[in-house]
């Protein structure tokens, strides 16, 4: 048990290094931190196993000791190259979850771009942030503005029940109304623009919402290549 402990103690840690662009976590700096979280499991797990009346002997106690420096020394060698790992983590993330913005650096002029997988379904499918809360939407140039749900309208903190759908619109189940707002915030990863227009659907006429040119055409370039969407900012 106190393995487990110890080995979550120090995943969390690691986490906390890769994902911290302050230099301070809880008041201390991040070398400091690291070195704490990496102190703190090797004792809970040693503890535990001489509590536990450890059997292997003081030889296989130095072993394990070994063992745990090297895993101190790895979390805080990933810290160091955190810059050059955070491109592959994304890139993985990106294999595994499709839809996941995977945020890039060019080597021209550290221009921001955003990549994403196509899903199994053949759409590119993004998480967005709109004002602030996180809605999934089919990208669509097809679309002449980001059109919301008006579920996700709510979700994003948009009051619909006073809405006048009055903008003719075409969708995928015909042809529709909508109502036309301007959104204070949108932004996936780091490319983010603020008041953007947009358009309510009526309930029912649409089943997922879509980011359309309102905000794409705001972006430097957008290049779709194989099963990837490039967005620069």
């Amino acid at each position: 048990m106190t393995t487990w402990v110890a080995l979550f103690i120090l995943a969390l840690g690691g986490m906390m290094l890769v994902s911290n662009d302050s230099g301070m976590i809880a008041g201390l700096d991040v070398t400091t931190f690291g070195y704490g979280a990496f102190l703190l499991a090797l004792l809970i797990y040693l503890a535990g196993g001489l509590l536990g009346h450890y059997g292997g002997g003081a030889a296989t106690i130095a072993r394990d000791a070994v063992t745990w420096l090297a895993l101190g020394l790895g979390l805080v060698t990933l810290y160091a190259y955190k810059e050059e790992l955070t491109p592959i983590a994304t890139r993985v993330v990106g294999e595994l979850l499709p839809g996941t913005a995977m945020t890039v650096e060019t080597s021209a002029g550290g221009l921001a771009e955003v990549k994403i997988r196509k899903r199994l379904n053949g759409h590119f499918t993004a998480k967005v942030e709109v004002n602030g809360k996180p809605v999934s939407m089919i990208v669509d140039t097809g679309a002449s503005s980001i059109v919301l749900t008006p579920e996700d309208a709510r979700a994003a903190g948009i009051d619909v029940n006073e809405m006048t759908f009055s903008v003719p619109v075409l969708t995928a189940n015909g042809r529709t109304m909508a109502a036309r707002i301007w959104l204070e915030d949108v932004a996936i990863g780091p490319l983010d623009r603020t008041r953007v227009e947009a358009l309510i659907a009526q309930p029912g006429a649409l089943s997922q919402s879509l980011l359309g040119m309102s905000f794409l055409s705001r972006l430097r370039s957008y290049e779709f290549s194989g099963d990837y969407l490039t967005l620069r900012g």
